[in-house]
């Protein structure tokens, strides 16, 4: 199995964030909020919002953004086939590592049980 997190896998174009914006689900908790949508390619695909207004300066958004793509490239096989966005809360600024990772699997875990049951795309 190949950790990898290839381009096919990432969320770029605004008509994709709108599409699972208008049409997802929901998920949080204290650092982060996940909104899901089933989608008809293979495999979880990943987008981020992390913004200045919550996370800061531009090192510590990007160490944000750092922790949620390498914890999403370790689960994504054990993810179902959904567009996700993830959006980091201001308690992620100050956050320790660990628990940040501990969050997004929790997180990850609580996406596969909720969404496994979506309709598709």
């Amino acid at each position: 199995m190949r950790l990898a997190f290839p381009t096919e896998a990432r969320l770029r174009q605004k008509s994709q964030f709108d599409a699972v914006y208008a049409r997802g689900h929901r998920l949080g908790d204290g650092y982060f909020t996940v909104v899901t949508r089933a989608n008809d390619v293979a495999g979880p695909r990943l987008g981020l919002a992390v913004a200045v207004k919550v996370a800061g300066n531009s090192v510590r958004r990007n160490r944000i953004r750092r922790l949620i793509r390498e914890s999403f490239r370790l689960h994504r096989h054990e993810l179902p086939h959904v567009d996700l966005i993830v959006s980091a809360r201001t308690p992620a600024r100050t956050a320790a590592a660990p628990a940040l990772r501990a969050s997004l699997e929790a997180l990850w875990i609580r996406v596969s049980e909720q969404c496994a049951s979506l309709p598709q795309a």
